[in-house]
């Protein structure tokens, strides 16, 4: 599993229930053995707004005895369209249902352990120096405010992030406004950085990753039914080859500590 052996309590608990829930019950003889293995990483295939999560996590581990996970990042939908090609992925954890839905109608996911380890909020950036305000409200003058700059956004018809941006927007009804001033990007990490560096004046990404940059600074959050809520499935993908140590990071993400380390960067608990 994927916890040394030597731990105890709760976090030892933790993993086995994740593990019982997802359908994983180590094999006699040789594949006892290597369930056993405390060395063996899981591989991670994370939504990139989860980076400093799944860093502080494995810092975590590795400080108990257990092996640090491997971890690919980038825009949900990127990665699903990975693991669907056969990609070696033992977790997969999305920034929304859908793509996690899209991988499970595929039969590519083992259903049964699938957990909800998070949610977010979704904020309106800019650099750090702005002085910018504004209330996002109906009919808000958000291209006003853009002047001639641009609005950093996550693909709007692929990403998570962007898609919950693009509904924020038409609900405010303001997206006709904007939909030919906005610099899409292949992820909301991406977004974020054509913010902190300057090159778009406005972003919109997820409340953690504003708190995660201190080169940008909240400028106001979008009210929550403006978008549908934003959560983090995660679940074992049907072809992993560490299932029970993938099935102990779900349990570790949803432990005391796990929730703590997704507090500490800005994350909300499960619905």
């Amino acid at each position: 599993m994927f916890y040394d052996l030597s731990l105890r309590g709760l976090y030892w608990v933790a993993a086995a229930a994740a593990m019982l829930a997802a359908g994983v019950v180590p094999s006699a003889g040789a594949g006892q053995a290597r369930a056993a293995d405390p060395a063996r990483a899981v591989t991670v295939f994370a939504a990139s707004s989860l980076k400093n999560v799944l860093d502080d996590a494995g810092k975590a581990l590795q400080s108990k005895g257990g092996s640090k996970p491997i971890v690919s990042l980038a825009g949900s939908s990127a990665l699903a369209k990975q693991i669907e090609q056969g990609a070696p992925a033992d977790l997969f954890i999305s920034a929304d249902s859908d793509w996690m839905n899209y991988l499970a109608d595929k039969g590519l996911l083992r259903t049964q352990s699938r957990t909800t380890i998070a949610t977010n909020s979704l904020v309106l950036i800019a650099p750090a120096a702005s002085k910018v305000k504004i209330e996002l409200k109906p009919g808000a003058d958000l291209a006003g405010l853009l002047g001639d700059g641009r609005l950093a956004v996550a693909d709007v018809k692929a990403v998570p992030a962007g898609k919950y941006a693009k509904a924020a927007l038409e609900n405010l009804q303001i997206w006709a406004q904007l939909e030919g001033r906005v610099a899409q990007s292949e992820n909301v990490r991406a977004a974020l950085a054509l913010v902190a560096r300057g090159e778009a004046q406005l972003g919109i990404v997820y409340g953690s990753d504003a708190r995660s940059d201190p080169s940008v600074r909240i400028v106001s959050i979008f009210p929550e039914g403006t978008h549908p809520p934003i959560v983090y499935p995660a679940a074992v993908t049907a072809s992993a080859q560490s299932p029970e140590a993938a099935a102990g990071l779900i349990g570790f993400l949803t432990s005391p500590e796990g929730r703590a380390i997704l507090a500490a960067n800005g994350f909300g608990p499960p619905d």
